[in-house]
């Protein structure tokens, strides 16, 4: 009699296993099609957007002094740059680069210290770029001209490797970039406009 039962529960119990086993591995597909989705849409990465929110010269006088052309320069010039992460997931970013251009020529360089900028949120990055006088030479008498007309023109290219990290598990490398161009007013060293282009590589 107990060989018969065993025998008898044995169709049943197997039936039960491929139902249970069938239905873990429908929720399993399913949630990963959830996964997928999320990964796709909410949660695809952004490229984090860079403004420039400040940029002051700090000392410079547009006096000229004649028969000798003399300009007197300060050295650095302070940058405030915001960095925005549109993203769902945290971006933690490494060291990053500043460089100022004028004219085309690299004129000075400044390093950004790394950080993490929660997801939907923001982060100041001050910077100081020390001016290479000797690199704007070529360009003295345009400077010059620029001084004496109230505005100069200066650009500023950003680089700022990072991370986004998903759910602390899974990360994915970014490399966001700015480049900038704005116009500094001499009498009240603010800026006067600038347009802003961001990019990220993944």
């Amino acid at each position: 009699m107990t060989e018969t039962n065993d025998q008898g529960r044995g169709p049943k119990a197997r039936r039960r296993c491929f139902i249970v086993g069938g239905v873990i591995l429908f929720l399993q597909l399913l949630l990963f099609i959830i996964f997928l989705i999320l990964v796709l849409t909410v949660f695809k990465a952004k490229a984090p957007q860079t403004q420039l929110l400040s940029a002051t010269l700090e000392g410079i006088s547009p006096r000229v002094s004649f028969p000798v052309v003399n300009i007197q320069l300060n050295i650095t010039l302070n940058l405030t740059l915001l960095v925005k992460n549109p993203n769902h997931v945290s971006f933690k970013h490494g060291l990053g680069k500043s460089y100022l251009l004028y004219r085309g020529d690299e004129v000075g360089d400044a390093d950004l210290y790394p950080g993490l900028i929660p997801s939907k949120g923001a982060e100041t990055l001050p910077s100081r770029l020390t001016i290479q006088v000797d690199q704007m030479a070529a360009d003295m008498s345009a400077l010059i001209s620029d001084v004496l007309a109230g505005q100069v023109v200066l650009e500023t290219r950003t680089r700022i490797p990072g991370r986004a990290t998903f759910l602390k598990i899974f990360k994915k490398h970014a490399v966001a970039t700015s480049d900038c161009r704005f116009t500094i007013d001499i009498p009240s060293l603010k800026i006067q406009s600038q347009e802003c282009e961001n990019k990220t590589k993944f």
